[in-house]
């Protein structure tokens, strides 16, 4: 399947803003999750630098509750495409036992906020590249594509940079970074048709199989590991025929009920869609606004 003009333009679009920020940056770095849009963002990191290995490594913040799946993946994506992986955890978190059902935001911000700002800290990266989208929540919509971080890697949405005629400012300031979202423009819809019109292989999770799931609120919780888990959820385990929109740490990540088990069958179904992909998102139930100020992603 060939690219129509609308994903040409948005692929030339992402690679032009990965080239100028690599030229521009110091250190730089690609978060990546193992979540569709950072690999699409890899992938396109690939496109934009071949024939030569990916001139930024891959950082995977592990909020130690992430589907087995996705680490498995991120293993074998790294391996397979050259790129050097550098994982971070918040050790401090770990050894407290936070997870995010009877912690929640305190989990959220310890083992996602904190733990990234450690890793950027800890590498002095100053241009972090990352697979946010303005579709996917109103907080993000007001972000630029080339984000200014204060030293403590805070956020504030009224002193960003004016991006007139696709002219993007990568000047830091003494202890500033950058977070640049390539794919910004793309929406749900876009990165389904590109990730079918381009083979690009995903983490299993976004196709329909047979999964140990709890049912809740009429979301569908994925049971990864049952002891851990031990009376966090009522009602009984069953097996179900599901898959992800989204994907975060499993047992706050909601499964939705359907047949799609290739790409051509869930970009069909995204097309048609009614519900955003964020509503998988048990955990958004807070400010995603106040997080991002605070300095996540």
């Amino acid at each position: 399947m060939s690219l129509g003009p609308s994903l040409r333009r948005l692929e030339s679009e992402a690679i032009a803003i990965l080239r100028d920020g690599v030229a521009e940056a110091r250190n730089p770095v690609l978060l990546f999750s193992g979540g569709k849009d950072s690999t699409v963002l890899a992938h396109l990191a690939l496109r934009a630098f071949h024939p030569s290995r990916p001139p930024l490594p891959l950082l995977h913040v592990d909020s130690t509750w992430e589907f087995a799946e996705v680490l498995a993946f991120r293993d074998a994506f790294a391996r397979r495409h050259g790129f050097e992986l550098r994982v971070h955890a918040n050790e401090e978190g770990r050894r407290a036992g936070l997870n995010p059902v009877d912690h929640g935001d305190v989990y959220t911000t310890t083992m996602r906020t904190d733990a990234l700002k450690q890793a950027l800290d800890a590498g002095g990266y100053d241009v972090v590249f990352g697979g946010a989208r303005r579709d996917e929540e109103a907080s993000r919509a007001k972000e630029r594509i080339v984000s200014v971080r204060s030293a403590g890697h805070g956020w504030d949405p009224r002193n960003q940079r004016p991006e007139l005629w696709s002219a993007y400012n990568w000047r830091l300031g003494a202890g500033q970074s950058i977070r640049a979202y390539p794919i910004s423009n793309w929406t749900e819809q876009d990165l389904w048709a590109y990730i079918l019109a381009r083979g690009i292989e995903l983490v299993p999770l976004y196709f329909a199989a047979e999964r140990r799931v709890v049912e809740c609120d009429g979301r569908f919780i994925p049971v990864e590991d049952a002891d851990r888990v031990a009376g966090w959820f009522e009602g009984p385990v069953v097996t179900r025929k599901v898959r992800f929109r989204t994907l975060g740490c499993w047992p706050v990540t909601a499964a939705v009920a359907s047949e799609a088990d290739d790409v051509a069958a869930v970009a069909e179904e995204t097309f048609f869609a009614s519900t955003s992909e964020r509503r998988g998102r048990i955990s958004d139930a807070g400010s995603l606004e106040r997080q991002k100020r605070e300095g996540y992603f």
